[in-house]
């Protein structure tokens, strides 16, 4: 049985992190979440930066859900920087937005963003999208090798 996945959740709203927290629990899904609530710190856990140093506590995550519509480093911006970096490039970037702006998608797309879905209304889409997330790019995906250093 594989062990359970890490995910990074970048959010920077709290009714937003309730929601998509609530929802893997609700799906039983048996992965630890660690949320950055803004750019900055997604940037500071993936590099492991300050606080998040040790990688035992802080592991690399198999997948990134990252929010959009941030202050300060938006999520365009972290995409372009975990794209660059060569430790964590390879880490699929899913976008969860509320934005349908086709700018937005394309835009996302021409950063390096793996995948773009529009966070649902009701709380049974959310977790809909949740357990489909889990199903395709956690246990389908065969996902890319880790850099070599």
């Amino acid at each position: 049985m594989p062990r359970p996945a890490h995910i990074l959740l970048v959010e920077d709203n709290r009714l937003d992190i309730e929601l998509t927290l609530d929802a893997f629990k609700e799906a039983r899904l048996g992965n630890s979440v660690y949320v950055a609530k803004n750019g900055e710190e997604a940037m500071d856990y993936l590099l492991g930066r300050r606080q998040f140093g040790d990688r035992e506590e802080y592991p690399l995550p198999d997948i990134i859900l990252l929010d959009l519509k941030m202050p300060g480093m938006d999520g365009f911006e972290v995409l372009r920087r975990v794209k660059a970096e060569p430790e964590v490039k390879r880490i699929p970037v899913i976008i969860l937005t509320s934005s349908r702006e086709e700018g937005d998608l394309a835009l996302s797309y021409d950063c390096g963003a793996n995948s773009y879905l529009t966070k649902p209304v009701s709380f049974e889409g959310f977790l809909k999208v949740v357990q489909q997330v889990q199903d395709y790019w956690l246990i389908l995906n065969i996902g890319p090798p880790k850099e070599q250093e």
